[in-house]
């Protein structure tokens, strides 16, 4: 029997119409799928696993202090400081760096000072990426390597 259906608040939507807004008019690498449905489906994700409300808004979140104007102070002042602070540890601290800086940067973050509930973010996020990898090989093949900067033997960091 399936157990019954957890229930959020109306802050959960709050957080679905912002990144909406934040990710207005972006699409997926190589794609025309809208931005919005990764931190979606990060979301379900963590909703799937029966994680607390404030974790499932951090995965709404999670990438628009990287890829939108939205500021950390603005995450702050609607959500509190603990998605805030979720979000801000999700983010690469300087998208001006060099890619592997930047993914070392986050491995070694990960490994060394994230909590349990950034890691099980960072997870649900991993997922959907490697999930859509997949989606996308078992669709294009190795042509869809193309749609990234880096070759596939970077990829799996």
């Amino acid at each position: 029997m399936p157990q019954a259906a957890r229930f959020y608040s109306g802050t959960l939507y709050d957080a679905i119409e912002l990144a909406a807004r934040a990710h207005h008019g972006q699409v997926r690498k190589g794609t025309e799928v809208p931005y919005l449905v990764h931190p979606l489906a990060v979301a379900a994700i963590l909703i799937r696993v029966r994680s607390p409300e404030h974790l499932v808004i951090a995965g709404i979140l999670h990438d628009t202090l990287e890829d939108t104007p939205l500021t950390a102070g603005e995450i702050r002042a609607r959500f509190g400081p603990q998605v805030a602070d979720l979000v801000i540890g999700l983010s690469e601290p300087d998208k001006g760096a060099p890619w592997e800086e930047r993914k070392r940067h986050t491995l070694v973050f990960l490994e060394e000072e994230a909590g349990e509930e950034l890691i099980l973010v960072a997870l649900a996020d991993k997922l959907d990426n490697i999930r859509t990898v997949r989606e996308g090989l078992a669709e294009e093949g190795d042509a869809y390597w193309q749609r990234f900067n880096r070759p596939e033997a970077d990829q799996a960091w």
